[in-house]
């Protein structure tokens, strides 16, 4: 696979499982309502991209605490883009997005 962000912080579906199960890591999807209503990873808030605002991440928890994801990996990127240009320092980017968590054999919540 291409990595065409080469500063992104990337976190592995293994780090982001163990993070979710143990706390230490909050995660939000930024894909649209109707594509989180209809499967998501447990746990995950969502924060859609089109309406996204870094700055009301700290409502979420503690920014450095919060991995974004989407469903591959881009719009997610967009979102780290913009939380690093508004100043505000996440954890990273769930690397694959929901399709490489779903690829691990991890389940997911639908509907």
């Amino acid at each position: 696979m291409f990595n065409f962000f080469r500063n992104a912080d990337n976190r592995s579906v293994t780090v982001v499982k163990s993070g979710l199960a143990d706390g230490s890591l909050i995660l939000v999807d930024v894909r649209e309502v109707a594509e989180f209503r209809g499967e998501r990873i447990g746990g995950a808030i969502n924060m859609p991209l089109s309406r996204f605002d870094p700055r009301a991440l700290s409502r979420a928890g503690d920014p450095t605490r919060i991995v974004l994801q989407c469903q591959s990996g881009m719009r997610s990127m967009k979102a780290l883009k913009a939380c690093r240009a508004a100043g505000v320092e996440v954890n990273g980017n769930l690397a694959g997005g929901i399709g490489a968590w779903k690829a691990a054999g991890l389940v997911t919540v639908r509907g």
